[in-house]
């Protein structure tokens, strides 16, 4: 059997959903907490345990970039012992997660030389292919297929039933980060749009970046989201002061309405199908309350800012 080390949480998460977690042997510290539970981290990060506040993680990282250091680690023995056949890693950003060129240089003096297989979607339908890579890489990709199926109807579901409403799209704003305040990007737009959204401060299949607060306010939201990268809601409450405090916040249309929430980032910001449906799912029931529900087992990955 091919034994697998995923070093992308979206990854671990797609090997669960499809059950080919019997290959997977090792991990990242911040793959879901049934991965952790059940198997091997061996890869780390030096702020691993830390809890800095949004602005010092945005310098540490900007700095460390700058001075070129890797603030991701392998554990090199750890790794030795599994002699994977696979690893799974990414190149899309080396900010959330370790890239490929430090996976290469972790595993260059193993026995065995495992296969690099990166997975670094840009948009929506990459994830899902994602899904069938994973798969084909295990000699399962029926397996992918049947999974895939399965996300696509739920996505056609939500589309349909706000089709049919004619409900109008909803004017949003999706926050990656909140200092600096960076708009969403990736997949993400498209998960806005299937939820009958659009956010036209966002950059779809494209890197998310820094957004003035001044765009902000001309945009003028109806829908606000708040999604830090990494962060739990609990996280992010303790900081929404930030964005309390700017000139002009009280006179946003979703403030002023209360349509600001808050949400766990994996519901957008790690790339898994399953966890990016769930997602669609959720900003359908918050944008169209009236014709969609948030289904039940997604109440809990959202608080509205203003019940608090």
């Amino acid at each position: 059997m091919l034994k697998v080390c995923s070093f992308m949480p979206a990854v671990t998460q797609m090997l669960y959903d499809m059950g080919l977690q019997e290959h997977l042997y090792g991990i990242t510290f911040e793959c879901p907490p049934q991965a952790l539970k059940e198997k091997k981290p061996v890869v780390r990060c030096i702020l691993e345990g830390k809890n800095y506040t949004s602005k010092q993680i945005d310098v540490f990282f900007s700095e460390s970039k700058k001075e070129g250091k890797k603030l991701y680690y392998v554990d090199e023995q750890a790794l030795a012992e599994i002699a994977p056949d696979i690893i799974f890693t990414q190149d899309m950003c080396d900010v959330c997660q370790i890239d490929t060129e430090c996976t290469a240089a972790a595993v260059a003096n193993l026995d065995k030389q495992p296969e690099l297989i990166s997975i670094s979607p840009m948009g929506f339908d990459d994830v899902f292919q994602n899904a069938v890579t994973i798969a084909k890489a295990l000699d399962k990709e029926e397996v992918a297929y049947a999974y895939l199926i399965k996300l696509n109807d739920r996505v056609n579901h939500v589309m349909d039933t706000i089709i049919a409403s004619k409900a109008p799209k909803k004017k949003v704003l999706l926050l990656e980060w909140l200092e600096p305040i960076y708009n969403c990007g990736h997949w993400i737009p498209h998960q806005i749009d299937f939820a009958g959204g659009v956010d036209m401060l966002s950059n779809p299949s494209g890197n998310s970046g820094v957004i003035s607060w001044e765009d902000i306010l001309a945009y003028n939201p109806e829908v606000i989201v708040i999604a830090p990268c990494g962060f739990s809601m609990k996280r992010t409450m303790t900081e929404m002061h930030l964005l309390l405090l700017k000139d002009g916040w009280n006179s946003l249309e979703a403030v002023q309405n209360q349509q600001v929430f808050i949400t766990d980032f994996d519901l957008f910001t790690q790339s898994s199908a399953g966890t990016l449906v769930d997602g669609i799912e959720l900003l359908a029931g918050l944008f169209h309350p009236e014709v969609i529900s948030v289904p039940t087992r997604l109440k809990r990955k959202y608080q509205k800012f203003y019940d608090y």
